[in-house]
């Protein structure tokens, strides 16, 4: 796990945190890590699996930070950020297992303080929730470089539609294919089926007009998408 942030939490800070991702032992894993309230300071006051209840959880509790994955069921991160955007005082950080450039820029556009993945430590985690609900902005190491050069940009990137065809849950399997991942090792690290990664492999060699992992890796590679 890589560091997200190096200062320890004051003694007596609370915050209130909400958990919205849509898998439930990811979810369980984090509070049992950060929740520990008496020793982290962080009360855990909510979840959600998808983005019309984490739309509810937020509007309910009013937490201080959200802890959002940026791929859930019912159009990802980016809705949940667009739809809680009228709930004032709450803060969002995005916390996903991709370290896609796209996503990076796409939920920090929407509005979240920080992105990291989910390679972070416990102590690093609660680290950035205080940070971000300071005000401050977190990212894991590099992708703040994606977020400069995002906003830096004069110009808007071309559309690529074929690329445009692709689900975020796809385009997440395409890159990995393309790194040379297995398909079990694939489907641990997007807590996944291996019958579900066949699935997404398949879908993606058919929008894409392609024939093998070799032919998908070359387009993958072509496009700096790996």
């Amino acid at each position: 796990m890589t560091d997200a942030a190096s200062q320890e939490a004051a003694p007596g800070r609370r915050a209130r945190v909400v958990l919205v991702d849509d898998h439930r032992m990811f979810r369980t894993g984090v509070r049992a890590e950060i929740g520990r309230t008496e020793e982290t300071g962080i009360d855990v006051v909510g979840e959600a699996d998808d983005v019309e209840s984490a739309v509810r959880v937020v509007a309910e509790t009013r937490p201080d930070v959200v802890l959002l994955d940026v791929h859930l069921p019912g159009g990802g991160g980016v809705e949940v950020l667009r739809r809680s955007a009228g709930v004032e005082g709450v803060r969002f950080l995005a916390l996903s297992v991709s370290d896609a450039a796209e996503d990076v820029i796409g939920v920090i556009r929407g509005g979240a303080r920080g992105y990291v993945t989910k390679t972070i430590t416990g102590t690093d985690l609660v680290n950035a929730v205080f940070r971000i609900s300071d005000g401050d902005a977190v990212f894991s190491p590099r992708l703040a470089g994606f977020v400069l050069d995002a906003f830096a940009a004069t110009d808007t990137p071309p559309v690529d539609e074929d690329l445009d065809r692709l689900t975020q849950r796809e385009r997440e399997v395409l890159r990995l294919i393309a790194r040379g991942y297995a398909y079990k090792e694939i489907a641990k690290q997007l807590f996944i089926s291996v019958k579900t990664v066949e699935s997404h492999v398949s879908a993606v060699l058919r929008k894409l007009q392609l024939s093998n992992r070799h032919e998908l890796t070359r387009w993958a590679t072509a496009r700096r998408l790996v």
